[in-house]
């Protein structure tokens, strides 16, 4: 078996598994969450203290895996061509490492919904510092999502150029990472135009879970 493979298919699958729950509990992925009513995510909060740590305790583990996933991929199919290696080893880690400042500003949340709920009179103060938390955490996740995509673009040609995957899964990776990219941009200048970045990242949904499956899969059977 090989170990390597092994937990890089892994990490795939903990990142959607750590992500998904983050997300039920109220940490949601950055294209939403400059909609949001503040009003209601500060009562959210205040409501439900541990699920909101929980969600950003989950966020923080996701975003370190990220930074593990990017050293371990570097070192299983980086000899297939360095300069892409180097590429996505650069960007995810860089990712990574954005998200991770991201959800420590994100924590901010749970003071301002302290004060939130101790304010007898108008809130309109602590909704608004509320609101520039949540937006500015989007922004971030936004552009954090382009180094992601450039990353992913980078070590999905490897897996075309040199099918060290099967093809259709390099080839569901590549174009789904190209939209993602593409879809990114747009959200950067029009923020609320996200159909574009929606898809891409269904497909990068659909390919980093097949991906996750098909490496350990062949990590015990086939290698």
């Amino acid at each position: 078996m090989s170990i390597e493979m092994f937990l890089v298919g892994f990490l795939f699958l903990f990142i959607i598994v750590t992500i998904t729950i983050s997300s039920q509990l109220g940490n949601e992925v950055g294209f939403g969450e400059s909609d949001l009513d503040i009003d209601e995510k500060l009562q959210g909060i205040i409501d439900n203290p541990k699920r909101f740590r929980m969600s950003v305790h989950l966020a923080l583990v996701e975003h370190g895996a990220i930074i593990a996933l990017a050293i371990v991929m570097f070192v299983v199919f980086s000899p297939y061509n360095l300069m892409l290696g180097s590429v996505w080893l650069v960007s995810r880690t860089v990712e990574g490492l954005i998200n991770f400042d991201n959800q420590k500003n994100y924590w901010g949340l749970f003071r301002v919904a302290g004060q939130y709920s101790d304010a007898s009179g108008d809130k309109t103060a602590m909704g608004d510092l509320g609101r520039s938390i949540v937006e500015t955490k989007a922004y971030r996740f936004s552009f954090a999502q382009i180094l992601f995509a450039i990353g992913t673009i980078a070590y999905t040609l490897v897996f075309v150029l040199y099918e060290a995957v099967p093809l259709i899964i390099g080839w569901l990776g590549l174009i789904a990472a190209i939209l993602y990219s593409v879809g990114n941009g747009i959200i950067v200048v029009k923020p609320k135009n996200k159909i574009v970045a929606s898809l891409g990242g269904l497909l990068i949904f659909l390919f980093e879970a097949a991906l996750g499956i098909w490496l350990i899969y062949s990590s015990i059977f086939i290698l």
